[in-house]
C-alpha cells in the first residue's frame, strides 16, 4: 500500500516538505496517470475540471492515457449529445467541459474575460455594453455563427465601430461555445458559436463559488499553492478563498518553501511508487495546471516541450518529461531526451503500441528517432 506523506500516526504535519517526486506522485495520481481509471468518460472531464482543447484532437488522447477502456467514440458521442461542450474558460483557451461546468464555471472565469475585454475598449466608443450582448444574443442563438460573421452582422449595427472589438466584446460578455461537428473524433467544421444555454437547453444554475473550484483543482492538480492554481485558472487574487478554505486543508511547503495546500484524504503516494511511460498530447492539464511545472519538467529539460506558443506533444518516463512523439503517416515517431535502458524502451514501446491501438484501431510502425536537441 501507498505510503501518504505529511502524515504521522494519522496527524497531519502542517509545514511538512514534499520533495520533487512526492509531488510528481501526487499529482499524477490525481490525474489518472499512475494507473488507468475504469470511470466513465464524462465523469474523468468533470474530475479533471475539463480538458485543454485548444486543437480538437488532444482531448481524446489525454482520455486514452488515463482511462483503462476508451473509445474516442466516447467522448465524440458525449459531445454529440452535448454532454460535454467546448468553450474558452481557464487561461482564457478552449478546453472541452461537462455540460454542468460550461454553465457553472463561466461566472468564476469572467474576470479574464474582462481583461480581454479591456484591450478592445478604444473601437468601443458609444457602443452599449448590454444591447450589445442582447444583439449578439440574438445572432448567435438565431444561427451558429462564426466570428467572421459576428464581426460583419455587429459592423452593420455599429458601423462606428470596430468589428473585431464588437467581436470580442460578444465573445467576453457571452457565454458562448463551439458547436458541433467542430471537435467530433474524424469529423472537421469551422468554429461556430452560440450561447451555452442555448446549446445545451437549459438555463445556467448557481455558479461554482471560488472556494468549491479550489477544492476541485486540489482534487486534480494538488498539493498546490495559491499561484499555482492562478496559473492554471488564468486568474489573480484567489489567495481569500484558500484562506477561507485554510481549516478545512493540510499544508506542506515545497524544496523552495512555498505553502503548499491539500485536501486531508487526498491520496500521497509513496515517492517511490512506479509511473509507468505515458504519451500525452500537446497542451494536455498536466503541464499546464501549475505556476510551478517543477514536479514534471526536469531542469534540464525546461522550455523543451514547446517552441513559442507551440507544445509539442510529450512522453512521460517514470513520471517526468523525457521526450516528445509525432504520428508521421502510420508511424510513431519516439524522440527522447537521453538515452533509455532496454527496459524503459520496452515498457515505452508497449505503451505506444497500447495508444495507437486504442486511437487509431490497426497497427503502426514504432520508430525511435535521433535524440532531441532542441
Amino acid at each position: 500500500m501507498a505510503k501518504s506523506a505529511g502524515k504521522q500516526g494519522g496527524a497531519a504535519v502542517g509545514g511538512a516538505v514534499l520533495g520533487v517526486r512526492a509531488l510528481n506522485r501526487a499529482t499524477l495520481g490525481r490525474q489518472l496517470l499512475l494507473a488507468r481509471s475504469a470511470r466513465p468518460v464524462r465523469d474523468v472531464v468533470g474530475h479533471l475540471v475539463g480538458l485543454q482543447a485548444q486543437n480538437t484532437k488532444p482531448p481524446y488522447y489525454a482520455l486514452a492515457a488515463r482511462l483503462e477502456e476508451f473509445a474516442p467514440e466516447r467522448l465524440s458521442a458525449l459531445m454529440a449529445g452535448r454532454e460535454v461542450a467546448r468553450t474558452v474558460s481557464l487561461r482564457s483557451t478552449v478546453h472541452t467541459h461537462t455540460a454542468d461546468d460550461c454553465l457553472a464555471l463561466r461566472p468564476f472565469v469572467q474576470p479574464a474575460r474582462d481583461r480581454e475585454l479591456a484591450g478592445f475598449r478604444a473601437g468601443l466608443a458609444g457602443v452599449d455594453p448590454g444591447r450589445l450582448a442582447a444583439v449578439a444574443r440574438d445572432l448567435v442563438e438565431a444561427e451558429p455563427r462564426t466570428m467572421a460573421e459576428l464581426r460583419a452582422a455587429l459592423g452593420a449595427r455599429w458601423p462606428g465601430a470596430d468589428p473585431r472589438a464588437l467581436a470580442v466584446a460578444a465573445r467576453c460578455t457571452l457565454p458562448l461555445v463551439q458547436v458541433t461537428p467542430r471537435g467530433l473524433w474524424e469529423e472537421s467544421g469551422r468554429v461556430a458559436l452560440t450561447t451555452v444555454e442555448h446549446w445545451l437547453g437549459r438555463p445556467a444554475g448557481p455558479a461554482l463559488a471560488p472556494e468549491a473550484v479550489v477544492l476541485r483543482y486540489l482534487a486534480a492538480f494538488g498539493p498546490a499553492s495559491v499561484r499555482d492554481m492562478q496559473a492554471w485558472a488564468g486568474l489573480t487574487r484567489l489567495r481569500a478563498a484558500f484562506e477561507r478554505l485554510r481549516p478545512r486543508l493540510l499544508t506542506f511547503r515545497d524544496p523552495a518553501g512555498v505553502e503548499l495546500f491539500d485536501l486531508p484524504d487526498a491520496p500521497r503516494p509513496d515517492p517511490d511508487t512506479p509511473a509507468p511511460p505515458r504519451f500525452l498530447p500537446e497542451y494536455d492539464n498536466l503541464l499546464l495546471g501549475h505556476a510551478d511545472r517543477g514536479r514534471f519538467v526536469p531542469p534540464a529539460h525546461r522550455g523543451r516541450n514547446r517552441q513559442g506558443n507551440q507544445a509539442y506533444r510529450i512522453l512521460l518516463v517514470d513520471g517526468f518529461l523525457a521526450g516528445l512523439w509525432t504520428l508521421d503517416g502510420g508511424t510513431l515517431v519516439i524522440e527522447t531526451f537521453g538515452e533509455l535502458s532496454r527496459a524503459r524502451r520496452e515498457e515505452v514501446t508497449a505503451e505506444g503500441e497500447r495508444m495507437l491501438t486504442v486511437m487509431h484501431g490497426a497497427a503502426h510502425d514504432i520508430r525511435f528517432g535521433d535524440v532531441v536537441r532542441r
